[in-house]
């Protein structure tokens, strides 16, 4: 049984829910639409103002894993919709810039070129200095974003200059020994 997966979800005020025969689930919100399709073997229905997920057959041991992750993304679906989600990145090192280009972001990272991150549907940017904040209403792709823009230079250990998440440690190792002369 599923801990995760026997709990309701609440829908909040000002989100509406959909369910068809083919288990698409779409969600409206002041955010967005989301609409994502889950296994048939799984019974999604609305009652009294709350989301229920119920495996179809008591038996079937390969659904019970999923259901706790259909619980769990159709709440998030539901938070993306009413919330959004949102990541912070920094830039750290000495000029390290980004800058707008229309949708798209260029950064100067050290390189002898500029990098071009090209924008992504359902995903905004908004800079300040030097923190990007990415946002959107799928949880998912914010963080693939954030993950993929990360990449683009990592903190190295040493100097710990590169693209980080705002307040993440970044462990920083001893440089070389300048050894000493014996004479």
């Amino acid at each position: 049984m599923s801990k995760i997966g026997k709990k309701p979800i609440e829908i909040p005020a000002g989100v509406n829910v959909s369910v068809d025969k083919e288990n698409n689930v779409t969600i409206k919100g002041p955010k967005g639409e989301l609409k994502t399709a889950f296994d048939i073997r799984l019974k999604i229905e609305i009652r009294d103002g709350k989301i229920y997920v119920t495996p179809e057959k008591k038996g079937d041991n390969e659904i019970f894993p999923m259901w706790g992750l259909t619980r769990a993304m159709i709440q998030n679906m539901i938070v993306g919709a009413e919330k959004g989600y949102q990541k912070q990145l920094e830039l750290q090192g000495v000029g390290f810039k980004v800058a707008a280009k229309g949708k798209d972001l260029e950064f100067s990272l050290g390189f002898s070129h500029p990098v071009v991150f090209k924008a992504v549907q359902g995903i905004d940017f908004k800079i300040e200095k030097n923190i990007v904040t990415i946002s959107g209403t799928d949880k998912q792709l914010v963080g693939q974003v954030a993950a993929d823009i990360r990449s683009l230079r990592e903190p190295e250990p040493y100097k710990g200059k590169g693209i980080r998440y705002v307040g993440e440690y970044v462990r920083r190792k001893e440089g070389k020994k300048v050894a000493g002369t014996t004479a």
